[in-house]
């Protein structure tokens, strides 16, 4: 509760998640916030300025944007946060065992950690969705796969911290065996770092996905995404900017809400976390 007050003191934070639960709820309830459907074509009305019919404007193909934009959050965010959660279950399982463990597993678990950090994430990711295939599922096993290993090493210092103390003392006393204390009792004492852990890798996740489709590795077309959207208008940006500054600016919008948002819960549930990533 003194954690939540701290928040509702700060607007920054007060607008990032009122920002963060309106573009949700948006996309959850896309089909009732919208009056087109998102790859309705329109060549009649195509290339169009923001209207009273088309409050964004129209794509090339004469597309309503704004229904595209809606649509769109429900992919990228969607895909944020589904990416985030299994690549922090990974990375979770990974580091709990080699922390809690040590020894030769740990070394055999941190070396391939190494491995997933020789190369530059962004550059994995896209040798990975060329192998893969393009589409959502290449897109979300890439992703995961590229994701895991600094939530991998934050579980595992944390561990190699914990499991020395006296509460994991008392509970090897009782006769507990090592996953019980690490699901009952470890783990649970842990969640503050993993959540501030959750909340950056949503934004880098979001950020990778709308990169991967601008490039147009990515999700493809029928689907729509913020990055989808910002290669089409990319393409048109110095005749028709509003095909670019709109899926843009959402983009923007989302990422910065959810930088606000981590660093808060940092600042308030785990000051220290900065000093184990």
């Amino acid at each position: 509760m003194r954690t939540f007050r701290k928040f509702l003191k700060k607007p920054l934070v007060v607008a990032s998640v009122i920002l963060l639960l309106t573009f949700s709820l948006m996309a959850i309830f896309a089909p009732l916030v919208t009056t087109y459907a998102f790859d309705l074509q329109d060549i009649d009305h195509r290339l169009e300025t923001a209207t009273s019919i088309h409050w964004m404007g129209t794509d090339s193909l004469g597309r309503d944007l704004y229904s595209r934009i809606v649509y769109g959050a429900r992919m990228s965010l969607s895909v944020g946060l589904l990416t985030a959660l299994l690549s922090i279950t990974l990375g979770t399982v990974v580091g709990a065992v080699a922390g809690y463990r040590g020894g030769l597993i740990d070394s055999l678990l941190m070396r391939i950690v190494d491995l997933f950090t020789i190369f530059p994430s962004v550059l994995t990711a896209i040798l990975l969705t060329v192998v893969l295939g393009r589409g959502l599922s290449g897109i979300l096993i890439s992703l995961v796969l590229t994701s895991w290993v600094l939530h991998a090493r934050l579980v595992r210092n944390l561990m190699i911290k914990a499991r020395g103390l006296p509460y994991v003392e008392s509970a090897r006393a009782m006769g507990l065996s090592g996953l019980p204390i690490v699901v009952k009792h470890i783990l649970p004492n842990l969640m503050g770092p993993m959540l501030v852990s959750l909340t950056y890798q949503i934004p880098n996740n979001i950020m990778a996905e709308s990169f991967l489709s601008f490039i147009g590795l990515g999700l493809q077309p029928p689907l729509s995404s913020w990055g989808i959207l910002a290669n089409e208008g990319f393409r048109a940006m110095k005749s028709y900017p509003h095909l670019t500054l709109y899926p843009g600016l959402a983009l923007f919008l989302t990422l910065t809400a959810l930088q606000i948002l981590g660093d808060a819960l940092r600042d308030g549930l785990d000051p220290h976390s900065r000093k184990l990533l």
